[in-house]
């Protein structure tokens, strides 16, 4: 093996592990918060809709900062922008855990934009990188984004319950984890110079703009409608399982499952959907098992709570695997994936982001999680029908070329 081929090999497994450990830090600083917002607000004497608002931040910096993460890459460079984003999630991490209300708010909204960088870009650079792996660093990406998440829901409420460190060690401790990230991706700024001449090449040809694509607003949808689904569950799961009669501890543990069950989907479905021209397949599947879930938790036996969190899970990491291919597969060049990721991921973490809230709204109003459930049914025929949409083989280019009225 020649020196040049070993330094080319050397420089991939850098890269995918750098993917590995910025995928880790995208999702546990936000599934860390819901298992210990008890802690939280009785630590600091905040209210319900404040304590709210916490889990509902990080989704609006998504919607704020997504569609400019593509522009400051193409003037920055992507490894550039990802390597700055995890320092800027570094101190969010840092001043969200010193324990006062403001600092709170203000480090998780810092986390939020960090992580906006990192959602949208990773998708664009495994298109730019890995143009004939797509599917596979796909599948690792939203793998270990969801690895870590389930852990984070798992393990804050045992730090913050058995430990001195308290609600505040329970949300810093993922630090270690960002400042890990950013060592491992110190090599890819190294050739910051090169990258972008690459992502220079391939955005030279600049294409009519992909808000006028029907197909973007459907993929956006799709976006919107399974990130809602995640965060709101997210937000309210333990507390719904709680007041069936599930102890506190038992309920975080739940969402920790319904976390690790969307590992093989998140893994498999991405390879999967590369290999297929036609994904309509797969909506078909994640639907199947949401409604199973769903329909488990609203009208299933208790003692059956395990399975509903499974099919729950699989259900979630299908619906998030297959969006995130989306970006990829329906676009022609990394510049596009980007601009594609970057506008699904702005207006649908607008939607999601009003999911917890409406949500809890519901609950209040009607002294009840019956409504809420039967919410989520109707949530996923919707995802349903626009996935089936979005799953056709076309591209948001070819689309441009052929309808100029949408906006």
């Amino acid at each position: 093996m020649s020196t040049k081929t070993e330094t080319r090999k050397k420089n991939t497994i850098l890269l995918i592990l750098g993917i590995i450990f910025i995928s880790s830090t995208l999702r546990s600083p936000l599934t860390s918060v819901g298992p210990i917002i008890s802690y939280i607000k009785d630590g600091l004497a905040i209210s319900n809709v404040l304590a709210g608002f916490i889990t509902t931040i990080p989704l609006l910096a998504f919607a704020v900062i997504s569609p400019f993460a593509p522009k400051i890459a193409r003037r920055l460079g992507t490894e550039m922008t990802l390597f700055l984003s995890i320092l800027l999630l570094i101190g969010g991490i840092i001043i969200r855990s010193l324990g006062t209300t403001t600092l709170l708010l203000i480090g998780t909204a810092l986390i939020g934009i960090a992580i906006s960088f990192g959602n949208v870009l990773m998708p664009s650079l495994i298109k730019l990188k890995f143009p004939l792996q797509v599917g596979l660093l796909t599948g690792i990406f939203t793998v270990f984004m969801n690895l870590t998440a389930g852990i984070g829901a798992g393990v804050s409420y045992p730090i913050a319950e058995g430990t001195t460190y308290g609600w505040q060690g329970a949300l810093g401790c993922w630090v270690i984890l960002a400042i890990i990230a950013v060592i491992v991706w110190i090599p890819q700024i190294t050739k910051r110079k090169e990258n972008m001449e690459i992502q220079k090449v391939s955005s030279t040809k600049k294409s009519k703009s992909i808000l006028y694509s029907p197909l973007t607003w459907t993929i956006t949808l799709c976006m919107g409608l399974q990130s809602l689904i995640f965060y709101t569950t997210a937000a309210w799961l333990p507390e719904i399982l709680q007041s069936e009669g599930m102890k506190a501890e038992q309920s975080g543990w739940m969402l920790s499952i319904m976390q690790f069950a969307q590992l093989p989907m998140t893994f498999l479905i991405p390879i999967i959907a590369g290999r297929l021209k036609d994904q309509r397949i797969l909506v078909v599947l994640y639907t199947a098992l949401y409604l199973i879930g769903f329909i488990g938790l609203l009208s299933g036996p208790a003692s059956l709570t395990i399975v509903w969190m499974i099919f729950l899970g699989l259900a979630g990491g299908a619906s998030f695997g297959l969006v995130m291919m989306f970006f990829s597969l329906r676009s022609r060049t990394p510049i596009e994936a980007a601009e594609l990721s970057g506008t699904a991921q702005s207006i649908g973490y607008l939607l999601a982001a009003i999911g917890p809230v409406f949500f809890g709204f519901i609950h209040d109003e009607t002294a009840s999680w019956f409504i809420p459930k039967i919410l989520f049914i109707v949530i996923i025929l919707v995802l349903f029908a626009s996935g089936m949409q979005a799953g056709r083989d076309r591209f948001v280019s070819n689309e441009n070329e052929k309808s100029t009225s949408i906006l």
